[in-house]
């Protein structure tokens, strides 16, 4: 396919309004190879082999086609049956076959402790934003994902189970027999330039912009670039989380369906790697360092397999938006695709939320977002659509983002937000041709020299005074109201 041809495929997927237009009567796009189990939360299994699963039991004495049964648990042993996260895998060799671990140079732009400003972190007291982050070119040399991982920001710390951490990749390079392992939390990845080609010790996932991926925790996976359809590498956004999970939110009187619906996240099928040969080595991130293994057989070579704890993907497109249909604008949350818990059970530690196509239908309502100070950091970033409609800032463009600490006074000031005012009440679509996501977590986060610095796309007058005279002191004109100020001082 050519360089046009696959831009319209982009461009097509990115004018629907929601997924049912494209009238597919398959589960994913037509650019993704790949089959795939349904259903977010279940019990799954797969075979690349028919009789590869052992049947009744877990651990045979000897496996069916002499493959080696190996256990991943996500939780404790010993976690309550609604939490627990585990599986079996039958591969060709346990993951163990390999050599020792050693120390390599860590990613510099790669960071997992924010327990306190330091020299490395710095609290932000306001709002800041970034143009889109630069994806390096080929002169530059390659970079993978393992090296094209930048820290923004994040809370906390991974060896104490607690926080996350707010990345972004942009990389130009595949990952040629290398697979990487996250030993400190669990990966929530969004797409936002290029097509990846994900594989996993489960199978593979094809993820594309708009589309959402988990890897959990101690899974092994290898990330590269889909080239027909990455013409410039590929960019996106990473979510690490330590020591929580991923889950549906409650949809409470919403009822049984809505949002994200269940049967929309796919998970892969046994896929095992065949046509790989010679040495791989495998990177671990533990504690935000690097440590390398190498083995003489790909890490990929899972014949069949059973369980909950598998990485996942979700399409974007395919959110059932609600919002009010009399007055008021909905709180934010209402557009919550994922939810990572805290400890505080009021308070999640990430909420991952979205804004794309839907109508807007409220009346006798100032229909943008109110102007508000949340509680919560807010964090968004545009996955595609035009520069400069309706973000938090001046420069708000896809493969950029912007932050807003806790308690920081925000809302959109514009034309568009005045008019909205005295504009006619009537049915619209709204956020066609774009896709916003959000991050809003109970966290005040530090953020990195990366991000404020040696990035070089900071926009460092992103709120400059000149963008709030759009909104005057309505009240200080207000005749009637003028006059009953006066009435009251001479009282």
């Amino acid at each position: 396919m050519g360089e046009t041809a696959t831009l319209q495929v982009q461009l097509n997927m990115q004018a629907l309004f929601h997924w049912t237009d494209a009238r597919s009567n398959v589960v994913t796009r037509p650019e993704d190879p790949y089959k795939y189990l349904q259903g977010f939360g279940n019990e799954h299994q797969s075979e690349f082999i028919p009789g590869a699963l052992p049947i009744g039991q877990n651990s045979p004495q000897l496996c069916p086609y002499g493959l080696y049964a190996e256990q991943i648990t996500g939780t404790s042993f010993a976690a309550s049956r609604s939490a627990s996260m585990r599986n079996f895998l039958y591969r060709r060799r346990p993951a163990c076959v390999r050599g020792k671990f050693t120390k390599i140079d860590n990613n510099p732009t790669l960071e997992t402790s924010f327990l306190h400003p330091t020299e490395k972190v710095h609290a932000i007291p306001s709002q800041v934003s970034w143009s889109a982050f630069k994806i390096p070119d080929q002169d530059s040399g390659p970079v993978d994902f393992t090296r094209g991982i930048h820290t923004l920001g994040g809370s906390g710390q991974p060896n104490i189970r607690e926080g996350l951490a707010y990345h972004i990749f942009a990389i130009n390079s595949n990952m040629h027999n290398k697979a990487f392992v996250n030993m400190d939390g669990d990966f929530l990845i969004v797409a936002q330039e290029g097509h990846l080609d994900i594989s996993t010790e489960f199978g593979h996932l094809y993820l594309q912009p708009s589309e959402i991926c988990v890897i959990q925790q101690g899974l092994r996976f290898k990330l590269d670039i889909v080239n027909q359809y990455s013409l410039k590498g590929a960019r996106g956004y990473i979510i690490e989380t330590w020591g929580t999970k991923w889950e549906l939110p409650e949809l409470g009187p919403l009822g049984g369906y809505g949002l994200a619906n269940a049967r929309d996240f796919l998970f892969p099928c046994a896929d095992i790697d065949t046509s790989s040969t010679g040495w791989w080595s495998i990177v671990s991130k533990q504690g935000g360092e690097y440590f390398q293994t190498n083995q003489d057989h790909s890490p990929f070579d899972v014949v069949a397999w059973h369980g909950n704890y598998i990485p996942y993907k979700y399409d974007l497109s395919k959110f059932v938006y609600h919002n009010t249909v009399s007055v008021d604008h909905t709180d934010p949350s209402i557009n919550t695709v994922l939810t990572a818990k805290s400890r505080d059970m009021h308070a999640p530690l990430c909420d991952f939320l979205i804004f794309g196509p839907r109508w807007d239908v409220a009346e006798n309502t100032f229909r943008p977002p109110y102007f508000h100070r949340n509680c919560s950091s807010e964090f968004l970033a545009r996955i595609y659509g035009p520069e400069n409609a309706g973000g938090r800032s001046e420069v708000f463009s896809p493969g950029g983002a912007s932050y807003e600490a806790g308690f920081t006074p925000h809302g959109n000031a514009d034309e568009r937000t005045v008019g909205a005012m005295y504009a006619e009440m009537r049915a619209m679509r709204v956020g066609q041709n774009q896709l916003t996501f959000m991050l809003e977590s109970c966290r005040s986060l530090l953020f990195t020299k990366w991000a404020l610095q040696d990035s070089g796309v900071l926009v460092t007058d992103d709120i400059p005074e000149s963008m709030w005279d759009s909104l005057p002191d309505r009240f200080g004109k207000n005749e009637e109201a003028m006059k009953f100020l006066k009435a009251m001082e001479r009282a």
